[in-house]
């Protein structure tokens, strides 16, 4: 498929949200939807289909719904919603059983003809499937959109009118997969009943504003380009922390996934491949797919009996007051060691980034609320100043580093070192900032709205191709299989940056976690 422009205004279709009761339909989807639907940006025949088991009316579904969109839209009015409503519909029925598709496919045909949407010569109209369900329900569900007839075989009508030429696509949520041989399942499964084009693995870190611009920085301005490898940069880091703990999701999810899973697999091996890359020569989505694939393809391979040596695992302890430790916590099976901090060194072996380590860490209960990337450069190969105070000493400035924060303060800031004002030479590090909100006097965009209308678009170029989801598994399945790294996962305090084996795992390497004070901003 050929890539779609992203100024292109999207085709209308009846988006089906299968899990239409669940928190990601309530908080993400519908608010997203609505945004869009404000901003004009929504086609105004799309319309949207949610099913779920739950014997509800259309406007008992409505009902449900406005509570979540005035707590997680942006600019909610009653006036404006009451219009936006008039284009959801619901279902009641079980997607994962195939008894249930002919009352959901007469459904769809209902809302193609009542919002006026094309139709292909056979009947089959523009449809977004988007799995919001357990992951153990995408095989059943997607073999049973196979089996409906809601996806038709080949194109046939393609050419008999190409203007009549309707799609249907489907978007799947994370996880993809609980390790790599059920991700390559999974794939399978999608591939029996989609085209690989039309199969869209969301990832919301993508379709933030700073991860967006991470190739913006690099390919658009030469003076980071030249510099970005193994001559110039001394080491990467990439961190996602929260300040919270599992609480409710870790009986029905978290002890099940922990954090390498839930975090680095699904989020930061993705984002590393971007600050990795080499320059595509198309931007689209499969010369940028391609070389995120690359990326993958040189990551060397963990070795599983010396997995400790290049990842550590930790879970928070209690904390004040009535603060359960992670064991403690309800539906916690302790015999799991199941993680909730996971840092991990990368080594990519190709020409630019040979001997340049990638450190990735993602953590609960830390001391700061923080996603962001540290690129730290080597320091200058000669220094002239070493007659200067303290540098006669042998004291070394810290060395030039970029880091682009992407939560929760977006922006990007350059250290590096200048002279300080006065009639002797003396040196100190300065920061240049560039606040993302300030800059551009805009609000951080919800990462799903942009996402969805990339989807309706057919735009896959911040959605991940099924090897780059594969490769991230094979980087991270033998740390996830080693029982020796599992045995030694540490305790930490909540409120601090991890266990000690996190520092352990830099110190090795001459290095420290760039950890910011509370009060600095980056």
């Amino acid at each position: 498929m050929a890539h779609t422009k992203p100024t292109e205004r999207p085709d209308p279709c009846v988006i089906v949200i299968f899990g239409a009761s669940g928190d990601l339909t309530h908080r993400k989807l519908i608010p997203a939807l609505y945004e869009l639907h404000e901003q004009g940006l929504l086609p105004e025949q799309t319309c949207v289909l949610g099913i779920a088991r739950t014997e509800m009316s259309d406007d008992d579904f409505r009902e449900k719904l406005v509570e979540s969109a005035r707590d997680h839209a942006q600019g909610f009015e009653e006036a404006r919603w009451e219009r936006f409503a008039q284009r959801i519909h619901y279902h009641p029925g079980d997607a994962s059983e195939m008894d249930a598709y002919p009352g959901i496919a007469k459904r769809i045909e209902e809302l193609t003809a009542l919002h006026k949407l094309p139709a292909s010569p056979f009947g089959q109209g523009n449809i977004l499937f988007y799995l919001s369900v357990a992951p153990n329900l995408y095989k059943p569900i997607i073999q049973c959109v196979g089996g409906s007839g809601l996806v038709p075989e080949g194109k046939r009508w393609c050419a008999i009118n190409r203007d009549m030429m309707t799609w249907q696509r489907i978007v799947v949520e994370k996880p993809f997969g609980e390790d790599l041989a059920s991700t390559s399942s999974l794939n399978r499964a999608l591939g029996r009943v989609f085209d690989e084009d039309s199969i869209f693995r969301i990832d919301h870190y993508l379709g933030k504003e700073l991860v967006q611009n991470i190739l913006v920085m690099r390919f658009a301005n030469t003076i980071f380009e030249p510099v970005w490898n193994r001559q110039h940069i001394d080491h990467v880091q990439l961190t996602a922390n929260e300040t919270l703990g599992v609480g409710s999701r870790a009986a029905n999810f978290y002890d099940g996934a922990g954090a390498m899973r839930d975090m680095i697999q699904s989020h930061l091996v993705q984002v590393m491949s971007l600050v990795a890359m080499e320059p595509p020569s198309m931007h689209d989505a499969e010369g940028m797919s391609r070389e995120r694939i690359k990326v993958f393809e040189s990551a060397r391979p963990a070795p599983g009996d010396l997995a400790h040596e290049i990842a550590a695992f930790g879970r928070y302890g209690a904390g004040p007051g009535d603060e359960p430790a992670y064991i403690d916590e309800k539906g916690v099976n302790p015999a799991r060691k199941t993680e909730t901090f996971c840092a991990m060194r990368v080594d990519i072996d190709n020409a630019r980034w040979a001997g340049v380590p990638f450190y990735l860490r993602s953590g609960k209960k830390m001391a700061r609320k923080l996603t962001e990337i540290v690129v730290q450069f080597k320091p200058p190969p000669t220094w002239l100043y070493r007659d200067v105070p303290p540098f006669d000493t042998g004291e070394r400035r810290p060395p030039n580093r970029i880091i682009i924060n992407i939560a929760p303060d977006d922006g990007v800031s350059l250290r590096f070192e200048a002279k300080v004002p006065g009639p002797t030479v003396r040196i100190d590090s300065v920061k240049m900032d560039m606040d993302y909100s300030e800059t551009f006097d805009a609000k951080p965009v919800e990462a799903y709205g942009p996402l969805l209308l990339d989807a309706m678009r057919g735009d896959r170029m911040l959605y991940k191709h099924r090897d780059e989801v594969e490769g991230a598994w094979r980087i991270c399945q033998p740390l996830l299989d080693s029982a020796r790294l599992r045995e030694q996962i540490q305790e930490y305090a909540p409120g601090t940056w991890g266990p000690r084996s996190s520092d352990e795992l830099l110190e090795r390497d001459g290095r420290v976690w760039h950890n910011p004070v509370t009060h600095e901003k980056r």
